[in-house]
């Protein structure tokens, strides 16, 4: 009975009855906030390439998309069209529009034209080619207006 009351006691004074208290340190705090932020240091950078990354690649579906439709219409129409506006009436792209440079976010593009015409049945001339309007530098080192 007296061994028994001495552990009470034991395990009363100091919170358990292995004589440590409850809940972590402030060093093993620190440890494991510190072993958070390095990963986190490591996974955002990642996170931005891939997020650019992403963008590029739909950048550049997305030009060759407006390049094909604009050979389908001047194929099809014997012209070129004369903006790209001619292709969302004419039913080449939804109602909704052309679609969106993921570099600037907008549905603008740089349109390019060519005075000459480059085929016998052509009958017009008009765009011939489309840029992205963001000036910005791309992981290949070039800038996307040029692609």
């Amino acid at each position: 009975m007296f061994i028994q009351n001495q552990t009470a006691l034991r395990s009363t004074a100091h919170g358990t009855k292995t004589g440590r208290s409850r809940g972590f340190s402030l060093l093993e705090l620190m440890v494991v906030l510190i072993l958070i932020s390095v990963l986190v240091a490591i996974a955002v950078p990642m996170y931005r390439q891939m997020i650019v990354r992403s963008r590029e690649t739909t950048l550049k579906v997305q030009l060759h998309t407006l390049r094909e439709i604009i050979d389908q219409y001047t194929a099809d129409k014997k012209k070129a069209p004369q903006t790209l506006q001619d292709l969302v009436e004419a039913g080449y792209f939804r109602k909704d529009g052309l679609p969106v440079d993921p570099m600037t976010g907008q549905r603008t593009w740089r349109e390019d034209f060519d005075s000459s015409i480059t085929t016998i049945d052509q009958t017009e001339t008009g765009i011939t080619d489309v840029h992205s309007l963001s000036t910005a530098m791309s992981t290949e080192g070039t800038t996307y207006d040029t692609w």
